[in-house]
């Protein structure tokens, strides 16, 4: 597979893109695509799904953002990895190649790179030969050419959106300590770079932030108490952000079930609603459409 590298800075937008050309497996039905005919873009945001409407809900909205800000009749299509019916993947691109989408940009709305889904869902579009992980996902149908983009990782705007979640929990910024928590992972691999891209992330914020110190612990292995109570000993007074889209069961249930028995300021915030995330979005797609003179 081809490669689209940009450096990583400050600024967001020279994040490391992937480009994937569809797979040639006998089981599409559908002729490739000529690569001197019309090309047409498109874009096709995929997240996790929820059985919560206002999970959806909030997705939805993050996305009509994003195709509020595209050039007027460019196609945008979100769908989700599992649970909503009508709008999984193969949904979103079946609609899309409906529309006469050629090339379609994939936008993968998950926390972390590290998450063994968008290694599962690169593999099922043909971005990458063989998952690192075994999966149940098989090749999707599709035709397009794929222009596979990044998880939020450690972007700045990602940063200054959870500080902005944050910053009505603090009080004295230089006695507090801040950790991000995150789903993690516990496979080999996929863990490490979970730990990268929230570690960065909390350098991130803590720079933006005035706050003491900023940390970061996982879900996945278990770290929560562990790193709180590793502050608190030190004297600090530790507040809780969530690195999670949408609020839900991780954020209301299963964060608060690790934190029992200590003190800690926890609004359960999630990233969405949030003006900024969109703007990553949209920054992502028009940085692959100048690469790719879509």
């Amino acid at each position: 597979m081809d490669m689209l590298q940009g450096g990583s800075g400050a600024s967001g937008q020279d994040h490391g893109l992937r480009q994937g050309l569809v797979s040639e497996e006998a089981e599409f039905t559908r002729e490739p695509l000529s690569a001197d005919g019309p090309r047409r873009p498109g874009v096709l945001v995929i997240s996790h799904g929820s059985l919560d409407g206002h999970w959806v809900k909030l997705v939805d909205e993050a996305v009509a953002a994003v195709k509020a800000g595209l050039p007027g009749g460019l196609p945008v299509e979100a769908s989700f990895l599992e649970i909503v019916d009508g709008r999984l993947i193969q949904d979103g691109i079946d609609r899309l190649e409906l529309e006469g989408v050629t090339d379609m940009i994939v936008i993968p709305l998950f926390m972390s790179s590290g998450s063994t889904h968008v290694d599962e869902i690169a593999y099922a579009l043909g971005v990458k030969d063989t998952p690192e992980k075994e999966t149940d996902l098989e090749h999707f149908r599709l035709s397009a050419r794929v222009f596979f983009g990044e998880p939020v990782d450690d972007h700045p705007l990602v940063a200054q959106m959870i500080w902005d979640k944050v910053k009505p929990l603090s009080r004295e910024p230089e006695r507090e300590a801040l950790l991000l928590v995150g789903h993690g992972s516990r496979h080999d691999g996929f863990r490490q770079r979970w730990e990268q891209g929230i570690s960065s992330l909390a350098g991130r914020v803590k720079v933006i932030s005035g706050l003491a110190e900023t940390d970061f612990a996982l879900l996945n292995p278990d770290s929560v108490h562990k790193k709180v109570t590793y502050w608190q000993e030190r004297g600090y007074e530790v507040a809780i952000a969530p690195l999670f889209l949408s609020a839900g069961y991780f954020t209301k249930k299963e964060i608060p079930s690790r934190l029992e028995g200590l003190t800690y300021r926890y609004s359960g915030e999630a990233l969405l609603p949030h003006p900024l995330l969109p703007h990553w979005m949209l920054d992502q797609i028009l940085h692959i459409m100048r690469s790719m003179k879509l």
